[in-house]
């Protein structure tokens, strides 16, 4: 099984804006929220810690490799979806008939950006890779987070504009003995919510 789990808040997300490849590191919420996934895990079998390269996924996979004595490996098909020309920019400030576009194309990209179905074809090959294994942890961000989804769901990408995927939430992907990938769990905040009582 492979629990997906979205970095930890950063200042920037916390502001309304596209972070894409840009390396925020967490915010002091997110370091709090990062810890208690690390304790949310602690009991749990897991194999293998694996995070995208950026700050704020790494530094969120650290939290929870220390409770299991595990180095924490970085997997290139775990980063963030490439905003290109909208890095940084407030989501109200992207042209309303490009997000327009966007959302009923996952061919479209932004300015200098990736495709939906580009961050999909890596995450599909990553849930292949690890989908066999006991229990990984996988660091990532909201878009990979959501081509896992649908590809364990066998839907289209557009359907993930009709998802709420949280800052440090976990979503769970397992594998029939077939190997057919199933969800098990999607935005499960309950880890995170410890960093704020």
């Amino acid at each position: 099984m492979i629990a997906f789990v979205r970095h930890g808040q950063t200042e920037l997300n916390r502001g309304g804006r596209l972070q894409g490849r840009l390396d925020a590191p967490l915010s002091d919420l997110g370091k709090l929220q990062a810890a208690a996934l690390g304790r949310g895990f602690a009991s749990q079998p897991v194999a293998r810690v694996l995070s995208s390269p950026l700050q704020r996924a790494y530094d969120t996979a650290r939290a929870i490799a220390a409770e299991h004595d595990l180095e924490v490996e970085t997997d290139e098909r775990l980063i963030e979806l490439d905003y290109g020309d909208w890095d940084g920019m407030a989501l109200g400030d992207v042209p309303s008939e490009s997000w327009a576009a966007w959302r009923v194309d996952p061919e479209f990209a932004p300015p200098g950006g990736e495709r939906l179905s580009d961050v999909g074809a890596r995450v599909r090959e990553f849930c292949a890779d690890f989908l066999s294994v006991d229990l990984v942890i996988a660091v990532s961000h909201v878009s990979p987070i959501k081509a896992a989804v649908c590809d364990a769901l066998q839907v289209d990408e557009r359907v993930t504009w009709r998802m709420q995927l949280d800052v440090a939430a976990v979503t769970r992907i397992g594998a029939r003995p077939d190997g057919t990938p199933y969800l098990a769990t999607f935005n499960d905040a309950s880890f995170a919510a410890a960093a704020i009582i």
